[in-house]
């Protein structure tokens, strides 16, 4: 199915996932507005542009630079996609950070950056979405398959990302009357520079051991996903989908 003509949003867009899911749209026609939080992705964003716009010359491609924990840098950011596109028909949010720690060795600092970062962002862009994005639209939210794991040290993380699921039910219902579709994708343990920081080698080993093929997610396992829910999967919204090789289910 083609999305010429099309306008996606892509948060965290310009490595890693984010990446890949821009590569998919863009190869389906649909013009980027790409989002990355400091200047430490810059390069990333400047080659994944330049790889974009030669391998996908007919359509737009612009980066955005923005933390995106506050209300009016959300805004700001959607208006001046509104301002160079002139819609937006697609938000894809793979904003995210992790933190394995004990509870009782988690700061009321580290608390509260995990929450602005997983939780407030999310729900701040599906609000300006909500606002902003056309009728038939598609909004979708990265989440993380430690929402079905009964597992410690990861309560910040998965404790932040677990309000997603609400926000996104809530929002999918609040939308359905303009045929908006609203879902959260949930992976496996990725594959990603995001992964491996908090990780000793015997977790690795363990996350790679309960999944199909005894490996992580891949984000090339992930962006297929996104790519049917912004074009065949229309039927499907309000729901969080686990994509992880077996790792874990609810």
């Amino acid at each position: 199915m083609s999305l010429n003509g099309k306008v996606a949003i892509v948060t965290g867009g310009a490595k890693n996932l984010g990446a890949e899911i821009a590569r998919e749209l863009g190869a389906l026609g649909a013009s980027l507005a790409l989002h990355y939080n400091s200047d430490k992705s810059k390069d990333d964003a400047d080659k994944l542009g330049a790889e974009l716009q030669q391998s996908f010359p007919s359509i737009k491609v612009k980066f955005y630079q923005a933390n995106l924990t506050t209300e009016a840098a959300v805004n700001g950011l959607f208006l001046d996609v509104l301002a160079d596109f002139g819609k937006i028909d697609i938000v894809v949010n793979t904003v995210g950070k992790v933190l394995k720690k004990s509870i009782i060795d988690i700061s009321e600092a580290e608390y509260d950056e995990m929450f602005a970062v997983n939780s407030k962002s999310a729900f701040l862009i599906l609000k300006a979405g909500a606002q902003h994005v056309a009728d038939g639209g598609k909004i979708i939210t990265i989440v993380t398959s430690l929402l079905a794991a009964f597992t410690g040290f990861y309560t910040s993380y998965a404790g932040s990302k677990a309000p997603v699921e609400h926000f996104t039910r809530g929002v999918a219902k609040e939308l359905q009357p303009r045929g908006i579709s609203v879902n959260a994708v949930a992976p496996g343990p990725m594959d990603t520079p995001f992964f491996y920081p908090q990780e000793s080698p015997d977790a690795v080993a363990y996350h790679k051991s309960q999944a199909l093929g005894g490996r992580l997610t891949d984000v090339k396992d992930i962006a297929p996903l996104v790519t049917f829910l912004v074009t065949g999967g229309q039927w499907i919204t309000g729901q969080t989908i686990f994509a992880n090789g077996g790792y874990t289910t609810r």
